[in-house]
């Protein structure tokens, strides 16, 4: 993996994809998604941004491709688009809080497809010890 210092165009991309992330209803927004798929009045009443700044800042995300979206009917739901996302917003909650928790920090760093990885390992592992 290439480290940000030894890359401009790289600085450069992450610079952009932050500058979506730096904008308060936005960070509602995801901060709210992060908990699953919701409707754009679910979304619009948990954090009061109201019409038409909530559409507008809808359209940001769906454009930096960090949210996603599907059709029901009448109904559009929304979702952060994939755990990259999620990771970002997870990360960011626990890292900006006044103090931040060193575990939640570490929890929210490690992918749970990873963490789902070790787990079955360790099953495997101890079954196989159970065998012995």
């Amino acid at each position: 993996m290439t480290a940000l210092f030894e890359s401009r165009e790289m600085a450069d991309r992450a610079s952009e994809k932050l500058k979506v992330y730096a904008q308060p209803q936005r960070l509602m927004i995801l901060s709210f998604l992060a908990g699953g798929e919701s409707t754009v009045s679910d979304i619009d009443n948990a954090t009061g941004i109201g019409q038409p700044a909530l559409s507008q800042q809808l359209a940001a995300l769906r454009r930096a491709e960090i949210v996603k979206t599907r059709r029901d009917g009448k109904q559009i739901w929304y979702e952060l688009a994939d755990d990259t996302a999620r990771l970002c917003v997870n990360t960011m909650e626990v890292i900006l809080k006044d103090e931040p928790d060193k575990q939640q920090l570490l929890a929210a760093a490690i992918p749970n497809a990873l963490l789902k990885k070790r787990k079955s390992a360790t099953a495997g592992t101890a079954g196989f010890a159970k065998i012995l």
